[in-house]
């Protein structure tokens, strides 16, 4: 199934895993999860693409 890539605020990313605020920063700083990207001076958004494939191994079983 394609799904078209887009840039995910943090609310829509916290409801997607399912993961509180602080846990998704603590894994972004431990190199867990993807780092957002900046959209603008005082916003970021993360990679549809590169949270659906973290949520896609997790459930695997591959992290």
């Amino acid at each position: 199934m394609y799904q078209e890539r887009r840039l995910l605020r943090l609310r829509s990313v916290l409801e997607m895993t399912g993961l509180g605020r602080s846990s998704l920063y603590k894994m972004i700083k431990e190199q867990k999860f993807p780092r957002p990207v900046q959209i603008g001076a005082r916003s970021v958004a993360w990679d549809s693409t590169a949270v659906a494939t973290w949520m896609q191994e997790r459930i695997s079983g591959k992290l």
